[in-house]
């Protein structure tokens, strides 16, 4: 399989993880590319546009309406002048002997608020036509207050009363009790604020706005809730900047622990709510999940040899850590599994190649995790993240690193298709439906359910099997070596007898050896004498 291209399916350039913006922090594709900051520029740009149509909206059917109720008037006002006074007689006769009545009851400063409520009878018709208008410009005039305010004079009398009508009649079946877990942390809470002193007690007396503010908006969108509770998120760390001069270590201390104490309050009704369609992208993506069961590591180009006993660990951790996320309730603790989750891919990666991992191993692995593990509402704890997290942790750091890969690894399952595999597209239709399956090995097939000492028996007994038929097929070649080596031998030998016959070897005797030069020679008396040196004169 070629590498080329199967790495070109599923490598993201590192800068497309970054705000389309260019701001340089991380973006998100829940905020269309964009960083949490420049997101909620462009989002506040688009709804002050909505609200000015509405706004103009408003007052042009306000106007029609008061025109409308003018010229109704002006036509009916002579016909029904006659009727409007015999009505009004008959009014106030039937309101003079009730109230002759009364008085026998009741005080007589009461007489004063009835005259009162008298004289606006004859208004309702004219308020009732109005009441729609009036209602939209009320509407348009909330969305102005700022969301983390204290809530109306007559909101916070009818909180306080509700408090008072719960403390003395309790009714669990109706009014949800606290948790233990979340008694347990608003005590952590409690104790960690005292540590700030008076910086604390404003950073409680906040949170108490807060939440009860949010429990007059529950009819808010999800949307508008995150908008609330991230406007809350910057005023507390502002005031705990300009106002208090608080460090900036300190501040991201105690901003963790504010945005564990509110999600934790807040994590049933914003979790997955029933006006959003969270839960049916859930089904979606598990069932896309599930569809490809079938693909490979190979498939995904993913650099993990889970034959390596540590690297099993490592990638049961991993996908245990991603399951886990589910569990969290406050979105710092759900960036943490998946920080873990991505920690443990990265050891893996290193222990199987013996070296640092890089971005593009990462990636890979990551979706290869995702898809073993099929996390449970992947996509609500996405969006409950991305929705309430403090977003500082997202636009930076190795939480938000990981979150934006967590991202895209998301939305490349969801747009997974035969090219990104390097597979034909016969080949992946039917590996969809199920009509067949690539091959893959015997631990592949095991159900969940099969024990872990099941699996690794089975992956010994195989590699047995592997070494048995080395072993055999090693054998084979040497008893093929060693019958090559004996013809050879015979037929060097053969070919040696051949070659002696037909050239056979003469051995002569030995003959006489030769005098030496120097030696003195008797027996030839004819040899001239040796020369002797002579002197010439020069």
């Amino acid at each position: 399989m070629n590498l080329k291209s199967e790495r070109r399916g599923i490598h993201v350039d590192q800068s497309e993880l970054l705000c389309k913006k260019g701001c340089g922090y991380y973006g998100n594709p829940a905020w269309q590319g964009f960083c949490s900051k420049c997101w909620r520029e462009e989002y506040h740009k688009a709804r002050q546009k909505q609200i000015q149509e509405d706004w103009e909206l408003a007052e042009r059917l306000q106007r029609e309406e008061e025109e409308a109720y003018a010229s109704s008037q002006s036509t009916q006002g002579a016909q029904s002048l006659t009727f409007s006074k015999f009505e009004e007689k008959k009014t106030n006769e039937k309101t003079r002997k009730v109230t002759t009545v009364k008085k026998f009851f009741t005080a007589s400063s009461r007489a004063g608020a009835k005259k009162a409520a008298q004289e606006k009878t004859p208004k309702q018709g004219q308020l009732g036509r109005e009441r729609n208008a009036d209602n939209i410009l009320r509407d348009l005039k909330e969305i102005f207050t700022p969301s983390w305010e204290l809530a109306s004079p007559s909101e916070a009398l009818a909180g306080k009363l509700k408090e008072i009508q719960e403390a003395k009649a309790p009714s669990p079946s109706i009014h949800r009790q606290a948790s233990i877990e979340t008694d347990r942390v608003s005590k952590e809470f409690i104790e960690f604020i005292r540590t700030y002193q008076k910086p604390g007690q404003d950073i409680y007396k906040q949170c108490k706005l807060f939440l009860d503010t949010m429990s007059h908006k529950r009819d808010l969108s999800i949307e508008e809730q995150s908008e609330c509770a991230q406007d809350f998120y910057q005023n507390v760390a502002d005031r705990l900047q300009t106002r208090w001069k608080v460090p900036p270590e300190k501040v991201e201390k105690a901003m963790d622990e504010v945005e564990k104490y509110i999600m934790t309050r807040q994590y049933k009704y914003v979790f997955c709510p029933e006006t959003t369609d969270d839960e049916k992208k859930d089904l979606a993506v598990q069932k896309r999940i599930r569809a490809l069961h079938w693909v490979t590591p190979q498939m995904l180009c993913v650099p993990v040899s889970e034959e390596i006993p540590e690297v099993s660990d490592m990638v049961v951790k991993a996908i245990t850590d991603i399951i886990e996320m589910d569990s969290k309730r406050v979105p710092r603790d759900k960036l943490a599994c998946i920080t873990k989750c991505s920690k443990h891919i990265f050891n893996a990666i290193k222990i199987t190649k013996n070296e640092p991992a890089s971005a593009d191993d990462f990636l890979p692995t990551l979706i290869y995790i995702v898809l073993k593990g099929n996390p449970p509402r992947l996509q609500s704890n996405i969006q409950y993240i991305t929705r309430f997290c403090n977003p500082s942790r997202l636009m930076t750091g190795e939480d938000g690193y990981y979150f934006t890969n967590l991202c895209c690894a998301v939305a490349f399952i969801e747009k997974l298709d035969a090219q990104s595999l390097n597979l034909s597209q016969e080949d992946f239709d039917r590996f969809m439906t199920g009509q067949t399956s690539p091959k893959k090995q015997e631990s592949d097939s095991f159900s969940p359910d099969v024990c872990l000492g099941v699996k690794q028996m089975c992956k010994s007994l195989d590699l047995l099997s592997q070494l048995n038929e080395r072993q055999e097929r090693i054998v084979s070649e040497a008893k093929k070596l060693e019958k090559d080596l004996i013809d050879w031998t015979e037929g060097i030998t053969k070919e040696v007898e051949e070659i002696v016959e037909k050239y056979p070897l003469e051995i002569k005797p030995k003959s006489q050896a030769l005098a030496a030069i120097d030696s003195e020679n008797v027996e030839n008396d004819k040899l001239p004498p040796p020369l002797q040196p002579q002197v010439y004169a020069g």
